[in-house]
């Protein structure tokens, strides 16, 4: 993918997450797509950090959008490379510290296969 779909593809995901749209942004994901974050090794152990499929991330994604309605993500820099962009950005929630995050998208034929998250 050029380096601009990659970057469209990153700017929707910024958009439809801090609109809390979660159709919008399940839209992007391909049917199968993993999820692994940190924060999923935390509250869900069994997970060991990794969800498979929309119903899992709609899930985990509903259940985030409800405890933190504040959450909101602040782009820092997109870099595309091939079929996946890095995302860094700085996650925002009321009350709460701002954690600076790291995240790969992984895209195949326009939609995310693999969604990586890295933050301490």
């Amino acid at each position: 993918m050029s380096a601009s779909a990659l970057n469209e593809i990153a700017q929707r995901w910024f958009a439809a997450f801090n609109d809390k749209d979660l159709e919008r942004l399940l839209a992007l994901y391909d049917d199968s797509a993993a999820h692994f974050s940190p924060k999923l090794k935390v509250r869900y152990p069994e997970t060991n950090g990794v969800i498979t499929g929309k119903n899992a991330l709609r899930a985990w994604w509903q259940d985030a959008f409800q405890r933190l309605p504040s959450l909101h993500y602040e782009v820092v820099r997109l870099t595309p490379f091939e079929d996946r962009v890095f995302m860094e950005y700085v996650r925002h929630v009321k009350d709460e510290d701002d954690l600076f995050v790291g995240e790969m998208l992984e895209i195949h034929n326009g939609l995310i296969i693999k969604s990586s998250v890295f933050h301490q």
